[in-house]
């Protein structure tokens, strides 16, 4: 079965049902990236996923891989990770960074799906207060972190990345505990994976995650964005 080619300038996305089953959840080709189009995107449960070289590929897939904030699981040794007081974690302060380190490659063909393009599209939202990032530092230097998009009371994660054990796990955990405080209902992390079920991670059904998706976004969530006046904000908990 053929899936729809999008109008570059205008593109009008199909119902997220009409995904397909193989490749499993594959809904349309073509579009573009223009801030509009990734939150109408998202807005319908859709997420663009490419490689560098292949067109804009949008996918809705059938079982939705999700995290509700208040079910976050903290192992022993990422519980031990969070008591320590020698990092520091922030909302905002470098996303620009943080997407670059989550583009680098991680296999043996250097191949990666966060591309230039992407990178430069995200930017923009997240000056325009949709894309937010998780930074994690140590001494100064970043060592983790993860971003994604905000849709309400929906945060869709897109990538997350580690340079010191647990860093990722870490920047995860404050963002399901900041979360719980500002009222963001669920966090999307589209596929399932073992580092993500490791979190307490779980797979539900598209019609499911569609519900949800209607309940929550158009729930107001103050993100609050760094500026000149303001400090970047920094997430510190007591994990006890």
């Amino acid at each position: 079965m053929q899936i729809p080619l999008l109008d570059s300038d205008y593109p009008l996305f199909p119902s997220p049902l009409d995904a397909l089953s193989e490749p499993d959840g594959l809904l349309a080709a073509g579009g573009n990236l223009l801030p509009e189009t990734l939150v109408r995107a998202y807005r319908s449960g859709i997420f663009p996923w490419y490689q560098d070289g292949d067109p804009i590929l949008w996918w809705s897939p059938a079982t939705r891989c999700v995290i509700e904030p208040s079910a976050l699981h903290c192992s022993r040794s990422l519980r031990k990770s969070l008591r320590r007081k020698d990092y520091l974690v922030t909302l905002d302060r470098a996303f620009d960074q943080v997407i670059y380190a989550c583009s680098e490659p991680r296999d043996d063909d250097g191949g990666t799906w966060i591309t230039e393009q992407m990178m430069a599209a995200y930017n923009v939202l997240h000056q325009r207060g949709d894309a937010h990032s998780i930074e994690v530092w140590h001494d100064h230097e970043l060592i983790g972190g993860l971003y994604g998009v905000a849709v309400g009371g929906l945060f869709c994660g897109e990538s997350m990345y580690s340079r010191r054990r647990d860093s990722s796990k870490i920047a995860m955990a404050h963002l399901c505990r900041w979360a719980q405080d500002a009222g963001i209902q669920l966090i999307d992390c589209q596929l399932v994976n073992p580092h993500l079920s490791s979190l307490g991670a779980i797979g539900i059904e598209r019609c499911e995650f569609l519900t949800r998706l209607s309940m929550y976004r158009d729930q107001v969530i103050d993100w609050p964005l760094p500026t000149a006046d303001s400090p970047t904000p920094a997430l510190d908990f007591d994990w006890g």
